[in-house]
């Protein structure tokens, strides 16, 4: 292994910007995470701060999926073996074994968002209660449920970390990454999508380097920008 070797593999690339939400959002919780009240399905929230998070899990595996299906075939995608090798190197995969260049942390409300909701009276802390009925075909009798969301307007602070294995891929990994932002964008995040829940926006990216490299931050962060 080269000098030039060394150097790429110890390069971390540090994104970070906004997601707004701009639907009511829902991502359930446990009974841990329950408000006090008599909500049916409340959101998942920090256990320290009772404030809503988005588990980097949820996004992680929402844009696997999302660019998964984009690249298949076939829409519903069977076995993530049978991901191409962009999406296995950017999430990672058991074959071949390959370890995940991106990492994602946990998205926690934004400073701007919390002051707002200091001014504001929300039905839970940080939260909305959406009641909706579902209804049985058969006899038509209506089954009311309460469901926590996050409120539209909320920002959630955006941060992501990518490891620099070969930087000849770097231009690749990172217009995928943006792609499948993309798609989240035409998407939603989190459940009952298909009612009008979750849409998302991710806004203000930068993107820094360690160690630090200017010109390699001003190109990944136009990579981001498309």
């Amino acid at each position: 292994m080269n000098e030039r070797s060394k150097d790429v593999l110890r390069k971390k690339i540090i994104i970070r910007g906004e997601l707004l939400i701009k639907t009511g959002m829902h991502i359930g919780g446990g009974s841990d995470y329950a408000p006090i009240g008599s909500v049916d399905s409340p959101f998942v929230r920090d256990i320290l701060t009772q404030e809503p998070i988005i588990p980097g899990s949820s996004l992680k595996g929402k844009l696997r999926i999302l660019l998964a299906r984009f690249r298949s075939e076939t829409y519903f995608v069977k076995d993530i073996n049978d991901d191409d090798k962009v999406i296995k190197r950017l999430f990672g995969s058991t074959s071949p074994q390959t370890i995940s260049r991106l990492q994602f942390q946990d998205l926690f409300v934004t400073d701007n968002s919390k002051r707002v909701f200091e001014s504001i009276e929300t039905d839970t802390y940080m939260g909305e209660v959406k009641f909706e009925n579902s209804i049985k075909r058969n006899t038509c009798k209506a089954t009311p449920r309460q469901i926590e969301r996050v409120p539209a307007g909320t920002k959630f602070g955006f941060h992501l970390v990518y490891t620099v294995i070969d930087e000849a891929e770097i231009e690749e990994d990172l217009q995928t990454l943006r792609f499948g932002l993309n798609l989240l964008e035409l998407d939603y995040l989190g459940g009952h999508g298909t009612r009008g829940y979750g849409r998302v926006s991710i806004e203000h990216i930068t993107v820094k380097t360690f160690p630090d490299d200017s010109e390699l931050s001003e190109r990944c962060e136009a990579y981001l920008q498309g």
